[in-house]
């Protein structure tokens, strides 16, 4: 049988394989920071690589392992390294491949954090980078210098939802020898396999949709053998790698992904079109509405559209403020992707520390609100939004 030819929910919970220690059913928890050796020449033979097996977890960890076989199998990727947080996978995915003076092209709609990490703490270390408009393809292309190395963009991008035509700027990176790097991260490969469409690199901030339960920081990276060995030799040297134990809880929510996104993306869809037909609500910006700016490239890379909303109430900033007072069940908090819905205002909380000049550029205004809609029944999530934005615009007497 070619497990490869599997179908998605059979390959996320069969993904690492039956060949477990011990015969065990579930893949077991490996918390051990050493490993012991068969003889002295056992362990050097270790070191010098010329055998397979474990040394110490910092190296790698037979947990983490099989979570990285079942992310590979799923973004159809050759091999996949895991780190403790998102923010340690995009290091991990540039600093084994830059130096002083290459340059990165990066979309200008990023998680605000990875916007300061690029443009501030890369800056300080002489890599270089420009910020554009990622679904602008001449934007792109213009960017790219004799020094460009990376391309790095999210897709559908936090917190706007501007969705970027992979195939298309692969196209032009890889006319230039420059390698693609996708944030799948909104979409999972659940609805986007970034891969099939030409990116080199996948990333994704797996705290989110991948686990799914808001129990565990984790990152992880998806692409070829040399570039993931690559990253792996650089997360053991910075030791930036995931704890056997988050791991066991990320391999644990991975197997059930499929099932939430189907929940996601039918409660997504409701949400918003809700939203947008709401006489208080000015925005709604969602990929699988039709009103969306890059909805047919969305249709033709993905197969469903989660569960990020990003819309804007009439009334501006003070609106906005208050409709996040008065949910009684999307809960108040940064974050995304879990079973329960989370509201939050991404200028004065996740984007806060990115400038108003850039925050202008991508569209994010001080009265967007952002919402995580999870798996709740959609009808609950409406009926509570209903009362919230009512009760918003009395507070504000818009």
């Amino acid at each position: 049988m070619d497990k490869k030819k599997l179908g998605f929910t059979t390959r996320q919970i069969h993904g690492e394989g039956h060949d477990k220690p011990m015969y065990a059913h579930v893949m077991p928890i490996f918390q051990t920071s050493t490993f012991s050796f068969e003889s002295p020449e056992h362990g050097a033979d270790l070191f010098a690589g010329k055998c397979k097996g474990h040394i110490y977890t910092r190296l790698g960890n037979p947990t983490t392992e099989a979570l990285e076989r079942t992310l590979a199998n799923l973004e159809g990727g050759d091999d996949a390294a895991v780190f403790a947080s998102g923010l340690a996978a995009v290091h991990g995915v540039f600093l084994p491949f830059v130096k002083v003076g290459d340059h990165i092209v990066s979309g200008d709609t990023l998680y605000g954090p990875c916007l300061n990490m690029i443009g501030g703490t890369f800056a300080k270390w002489g890599i270089k980078s420009t910020f554009v408009d990622t679904s602008d393809l001449d934007a792109v292309r213009n960017a790219i210098t004799p020094d460009t190395k990376f391309c790095f963009f999210e897709s559908p991008a936090n917190p706007t939802n501007r969705v970027t035509d992979i195939v298309a700027v692969s196209e032009i990176c890889h006319e230039k020898g420059v390698k693609v790097v996708v944030d799948n991260t909104f979409a999972t490969p659940f609805n986007q396999r970034p891969l099939e469409f030409g990116a080199d690199i996948v990333m994704h901030s797996a705290t989110k949709y991948l686990n799914g339960h808001g129990d565990v920081i984790a990152g992880c990276l998806i692409g070829s053998e040399d570039d993931i060995a690559a990253i792996r030799h650089f997360r053991g040297n910075f030791g930036s790698n995931i704890s056997p134990f988050d791991s066991f809880l990320f391999l644990r929510g991975l197997k059930t992904l499929s099932m939430r996104m189907e929940v996601h993306n039918k409660n997504g869809l409701a949400v918003a079109k809700y939203l947008e037909s709401h006489p208080d609500v000015e925005t709604v910006s969602y990929p699988g509405l039709p009103s969306h700016p890059n909805h047919e490239v969305a249709k033709k890379q993905m197969s469903g559209f989660g569960g990020m909303i990003a819309f804007e109430l009439k009334g501006g900033f003070e609106t906005a403020k208050e409709v996040q007072k008065h949910t009684e069940i999307i809960i108040l908090a940064v974050s995304l992707g879990t079973i329960d819905s989370l509201i939050q205002h991404p200028a004065s909380m996740t984007h806060s520390k990115v400038s108003k000049e850039l925050r202008d550029q991508q569209g994010l205004t001080d009265s967007l609100v952002r919402i995580s809609v999870g798996c709740e029944d959609a009808e609950d999530l409406i009926a509570d939004l209903d009362q919230a934005i009512a009760k918003s615009k009395a507070a504000v007497g818009v």
